[in-house]
């Protein structure tokens, strides 16, 4: 065979190995339509996803329109208990200050520790799962004895054990819902990966001595995830509603820190003769989180169809 002969061949393997790639990368654009068409089809869901992108947008625009400082934070007993006006959507709390500034500064807190919450046990309980569903053994015995003891306390006492150990803060309030979301994903990760990891991809992976952690990466999490899609984004409206209720309960973020749960607590004593001062802090956790939850829902239809049906 001559080198022009040989060079054709190369050229010819390569284009067939392109056009696999490109089939793959057709197959998952395809597969993520599908995904957002079951999506767009849950009305619930859809009006969560709308509640959402509001709520977001007034998060990344309210510097625009109020100042954290002088709205959110300094006081003005001149104008405190004020009725809700044109000049103060919501009203004033008891220090003088806009509730809704309050409110949609709140928001920024609740959403963003969320988040983070949620990311940092997305990625702890996926590494504690997969490495306790793919050796098994005593790895899976000692990963998932310790997740029992964690998993053994509900999640609000959890958070108030260890919120009350390290002190209040955005911090240690953080610390204590990852302490207490991380078990669950990490049983959920678990159960996601005992069936991927005996399918006969991942036995011809082993067959060719790829890495054990390169198969955890590119095969097996990957294809796990749509279960910790659905539980991170349930898990979501469950974080934000501890981190308002410990911080109702004084364990979580300390006034004069604009936070729903906060808000709450100091207009408790006025409620009886100001319900605004309850009533619009209420209703900003309850739709958030009635948000999140159909969103959730909707994740976990269009993920798995049959749950559906």
């Amino acid at each position: 065979m001559s080198i022009d002969d040989k060079q054709t061949d190369f050229e010819d393997s390569s284009q067939e190995s392109m056009d696999f790639s490109s089939v793959d990368g057709y197959k998952k654009r395809s597969q993520l339509r599908m995904i957002a068409a079951r999506f767009a089809k849950n009305r619930m869901a859809m009006v969560g996803l709308v509640v959402l992108i509001l709520l977001v947008v007034m998060v990344v625009t309210v510097d625009f329109f109020f100042d954290y400082q002088t709205d959110a934070i300094k006081q003005d007993m001149r104008n405190r208990l004020q009725s809700p006006s044109m000049a103060h959507w919501f009203g004033t709390d008891q220090y003088g200050r806009d509730i809704f500034a309050r409110i949609v500064y709140g928001a920024r807190i609740s959403l963003v520790t969320s988040i983070c919450v949620i990311s940092i046990s997305t990625v702890l309980g996926a590494v504690l799962g997969a490495l306790s569903a793919y050796y098994g053994g005593w790895v899976d015995n000692l990963i998932m004895r310790i997740n029992d003891v964690f998993y053994a306390l509900p999640f609000n006492l959890m958070a108030i054990c260890v919120v009350a150990s390290l002190g209040s803060g955005i911090m240690n309030l953080g610390l204590a819902c990852v302490v207490g979301v991380v078990p669950g994903f990490a049983r959920i990760f678990r159960s996601a990966i005992l069936p991927i990891k005996s399918q006969e991809y991942i036995e011809a992976a082993k067959a060719c001595g790829t890495h054990d952690r390169r198969i955890l990466m590119r095969h097996i999490i990957p294809n796990a995830m749509g279960p910790i899609i659905v539980q991170a984004t349930l898990n979501l409206a469950i974080t934000m509603l501890a981190i308002s209720g410990l911080s109702y309960i004084g364990l979580g973020i300390e006034s004069p820190m604009p936070e729903w749960g906060v808000m709450l607590s100091e207009g408790t004593t006025y409620m009886r003769d100001y319900p605004f001062l309850v009533l619009f802090p209420g209703f900003a956790i309850v739709v958030a989180a009635l948000a999140l939850n159909l969103i959730g829902d909707g994740m976990r239809d269009a993920l798995d169809p049959k749950l559906k049906n």
